[in-house]
């Protein structure tokens, strides 16, 4: 039987039945602050780190699969550099440098707003590491923000995967982000996903709750 057509029996039979989301996410989306980062190709990680090197998990992130290693490098930009970027694993196609609007001032450079793999015509600079460096063409990005979710969660919300939404934070510095990108997949987990720039502007935290607006 068709993958997909099992998740969408899945997902209505569990709707029917009445799924309701954990405890503390009845009551809101967790909120995932992401520091500036790399994903990289394994052609990549030998010019860094040398042939047949592999990354050294340091700990497991939110996203079943996705780990923050113990490996960095140094981003070199036209007017700044910036040490000690993490690298995320596992190894990706394509590298990608994922960071804020501030850091691209500190380099120089400006990189688009952009969805997560898509980095044609994206910005670039040198990345340093331990054995060798390398230019990147493109590949920076200041990711889009977006929310991840199941496909359970997504059917409880009423979403697909590219819908867009509106989500709302509290605090002193409540605000509304719009354009929240949302992000569906059978191993995904509950979570928004800013950057550093969004969380300071906002007054988030790792951990905090956001309300979805209803649209």
């Amino acid at each position: 039987m068709d993958p997909k057509l099992i998740e969408t029996v899945v997902a209505c039979v569990v709707k029917g039945l009445g799924y309701k989301l954990p405890v503390a996410e009845r009551n809101g989306i967790p909120v995932g602050i992401s520091n500036r980062h790399i994903h990289l190709s394994l052609k990549d990680a030998a010019v860094l780190f040398g042939d047949g090197y592999n990354l050294t998990k340091v700990r497991d992130l939110s996203q079943i699969g996705e780990y923050a290693a113990a490996e960095m490098v140094t981003l070199v930009g036209p007017k700044g550099v910036i040490p000690g970027v993490r690298i995320l694993g596992p190894f990706r196609n394509h590298s990608q440098v994922e960071i804020s609007r501030t850091d691209g001032f500190m380099l120089g450079i400006r990189p688009p707003i952009r969805d997560s793999g898509k980095i044609t015509g994206s910005a670039g600079l040198t990345l340093v590491g331990p054995v060798g460096a390398l230019t990147l063409k493109e590949g920076v990005i200041t990711a889009a923000r977006h929310i991840h979710m199941s496909d359970i969660e997504a059917s409880v919300f009423n979403l697909k995967d590219g819908d867009f939404l509106t989500v709302e934070t509290a605090g002193l510095r409540a605000s509304c982000l719009k354009n929240v990108l949302v992000r569906v997949g059978p191993n995904f987990r509950l979570e928004l996903h800013i950057d550093t720039d969004e969380a300071n502007a906002t007054g988030l935290n790792n951990g905090d709750l956001v309300s979805v607006v209803p649209g």
